[in-house]
């Protein structure tokens, strides 16, 4: 006996309410990857020379150098800080954090003061109340930081203060220039002025003065005011190595 064959499905036509109700298409949704092992050392690394927990022309062994981690995410790690000028990779002898010359705190301050003179102008522009915002908050960072004579912390908000005008400049091939120069910048206010106090009430100042003129968008004030912060920045450091560099004076008898 034949089997008789299950008769077709019949669907019916979708109608326009149907296809109305037909769920949207699902959306990519966005998740957060892990950091690499490599990229941790180099946060670390980086925070470690940034913040002078590591001395200008430290030897940094490949090996666990402390962190316990293998040599290839330690060489991933160094070389990526290389490309940033905070390490010197030397063939056959090693690696070492970089050690600034008088030359260089000179040539540095002029690139610097290209790249932030043209930042806060265009962050006048493009979002001027949130480059304020942003100033504010590091100048009080700064202002609690002196009343606990904390100098590092005082460093590190010293460092937010110039990072708000590209944070708010609206332009990437600004912000990524000065990316490349940053950790440097960082590291010889962290060297050189931590150990000098004195250095750091008279930058509070300006600092004030140039939170205050960009508030009333003077743009010649400024201008004025922040090229003479960064040639001043330049000077210390420039003195500031020399007088690391001298030998200590020996004990009278």
């Amino acid at each position: 006996m034949k089997k008789s064959r299950p008769p077709a499905l019949q669907l019916a036509p979708a109608t326009p309410s149907d296809r109305r109700k037909r769920p949207a298409p699902v959306k990519l949704l966005a998740i957060e990857h892990p950091k690499s092992l490599a990229s941790i050392v180099e946060e670390r690394l980086r925070d470690a020379i940034v913040n002078a927990e590591l001395c200008f022309g430290q030897a940094l062994p490949e090996g666990k150098l402390a962190l316990g981690v293998s040599r290839t995410p330690m060489r991933e790690a160094l070389t990526r800080l290389e490309l940033q000028g905070l390490v010197t990779i030397v063939p056959k002898r090693g690696t070492f954090v970089f050690k600034p010359s008088v030359s260089d705190v000179k040539q540095l301050a002029a690139f610097r003061l290209m790249l932030e003179t043209t930042a806060l102008e265009q962050s006048l522009v493009n979002d001027k109340e949130g480059a304020i915002r942003g100033l504010t908050e590091a100048v009080q960072s700064m202002r609690a930081a002196l009343r606990r004579r904390d100098t590092l912390a005082y460093a590190v908000a010293d460092s937010r203060f110039h990072e708000a005008f590209f944070e708010h400049c609206g332009n990437s091939y600004l912000v990524s220039a000065f990316k490349n120069v940053s950790g440097r910048v960082a590291a010889l206010r962290a060297h050189l002025t931590v150990p000098r106090p004195h250095e750091q009430a008279r930058s509070f100042a300006e600092h004030e003065a140039i939170l205050a003129a960009f508030a009333d968008g003077a743009r010649k004030d400024i201008r004025q005011t922040l090229t003479e912060h960064i040639l001043r920045a330049k000077d210390v450091y420039a003195r500031a190595l020399l007088e690391d560099a001298m030998p200590p004076a020996s004990p009278t008898s």
